[in-house]
């Protein structure tokens, strides 16, 4: 399924944050790693030189006298450490913080020399600053010696971690805040096209015949052009419609003659199967200008109320004054026929007309929207019904269940096509009245006429 324009546009602008975020985040990530690792070995060199201003030569070697530049350097597995070593690695001070403790790490290094490596204190891994000198003391002598300084990578670890939890939560949540922004901006951005949208199916409901709001000047050539089509479409049809009613005009005239001629010599009446013909003639005649009509409607602007012309059609039901039959009718006001008046009295009246005739004394007409989209009509009597072998044929033209009933057999055929116009289908099943219930559905909306 297409997805709307709003998806598509939070899709695209998600996935172009996401992108753009997920760049920035991994960039603030790495510049935030260098300046971590800048500023600690910028940290552990000046420990180092505070350690050297502190340390003195002594007779057994190069101690640090306390107290301690830093409180980790007294505070056992603190993760900070201070070492140094004589020309043999050996160990001649040690900070408090490193007692107990063993450091595998590099030799000594020769004087002036100074050496950035990685090395495991304890079970820890160590960043190690090593810095090799030469002491000279007038009082003790000279001597060559290694400081070295350990900071625990844990520590580093610990700040990295916690700076990209605020940094990936800080843009996750911009993130959020944009797409919400973005969201209420497309959203406003793109209700002129909703607008068009609504009036469109306004015009399709038969509630407005043009499109007269106030539209953004991007869309307006858009609208200007539905409205032409839509008035050029309406005149071509009254056109249309205006030839087919002088055509039956034309062709009716000379049917009224020819009746009224072999009609008019009592002495010698016309033979019956003329006049049958002449009939047949002008009901087929109705027939399919009437089917024409319909094909030249586009289907647009046009929707009726069921239930007046149903008590209209009722009231005007001849069957109904001769043999008192009883009509229960069930339709709401709100109910509507997705066409014009006329082609609704067309259906009806040939429903009704059909159940009126095989009806014993009630009828029940119903009109009901089951779905949003959808109206179901319905004709019930209490005659003696259809059978269902003959369900498909009553919808023939010409075709009559009961050839001793009067009628052409051509109303539920009219009906019959009028439904499939509409794109809906007809059943006929058994009544809970005991006799023949036929039921229409026609779809509201977007069922412009084939």
């Amino acid at each position: 399924m297409t997805p709307s324009l709003t998806r598509r546009l939070l899709l695209a602008s998600a996935l172009v944050l996401a992108g753009f975020l997920g760049a920035t985040g991994l960039a603030l990530d790495q510049a935030f790693r260098n300046s971590l690792d800048t500023s600690r070995e910028l940290r552990m060199e000046a420990l180092l030189y505070t350690l050297l201003a502190a340390a003195s030569l002594e007779d057994d070697g190069l101690t640090v006298e306390p107290p301690l530049a830093d409180a980790r350097l007294r505070t056992l597995e603190s993760g900070l450490y201070a070492r140094i070593l004589d020309t043999d690695g050996n160990t001649l001070w040690e900070s408090g913080s490193l007692t107990g403790m063993r450091w595998n790490g590099d030799g000594a290094l020769p004087p002036g020399a100074q050496r950035w490596s990685r090395a495991r204190v304890a079970d820890d891994r160590a960043l190690v600053l090593s810095y090799g000198l030469e002491w000279d003391d007038p009082a003790v002598g000279t001597g060559r010696f290694t400081v070295q300084l350990a900071e625990s990578l844990s520590t580093r670890q610990a700040e990295l971690s916690a700076y990209r939890r605020g940094l990936w939560g800080w843009l996750v949540a911009a993130a959020a805040a944009l797409l919400l922004t973005q969201g209420l901006i497309q959203r406003w951005g793109l209700s002129p096209l909703r607008r068009v949208a609504n009036d469109l199916d306004a015009i399709r409901r038969g509630q407005a015949e043009r499109l007269s709001g106030s539209y953004p000047l991007e869309l307006r050539p858009l609208t200007q052009s539905l409205n032409r089509l839509l008035d050029a479409e309406r005149e071509r049809g009254k056109r249309y419609r205006q030839a087919l009613a002088d055509l039956a005009h034309s062709l009716k005239t000379p049917l009224t003659v020819l009746r009224s001629r072999l009609e008019a010599d009592p002495d010698h009446p016309a033979p019956p199967e003329a006049l049958d013909q002449i009939e047949r003639m002008d009901s087929s005649l109705q027939y399919h200008l009437g089917r024409a009509s319909r094909a030249g409607q586009s289907g647009l602007a046009q929707a009726t109320a069921v239930a007046p012309v149903i008590h209209r059609l009722l009231r005007a039901l001849p069957q109904a004054a001769e043999r008192d039959l009883q009509a229960r009718v069930e339709c709401a006001d709100a109910v509507r026929f997705p066409g014009p008046e006329a082609d609704l009295m067309e259906l009806l009246g040939n429903l009704l007309d059909n159940g009126a005739k095989w009806a014993q004394s009630r009828l029940l007409i119903s009109a009901v929207h089951p779905a949003p989209e959808l109206l179901e009509l319905s004709v019930e009597d209490d005659g003696p019904g259809i059978s269902p072998a003959l369900s498909e044929q009553v919808l023939e033209r010409g075709v009559r269940a009961d050839q001793t009933r009067p009628g052409q057999g051509i109303g539920l055929a009219v009906v019959r096509d009028l439904v499939n116009d509409y794109g809906g289908d007809i059943t006929i099943d058994r009544s809970e009245l005991g006799g023949a219930r036929l039921r229409i559905r026609l779809p509201l909306h977007g069922s412009a006429l084939r």
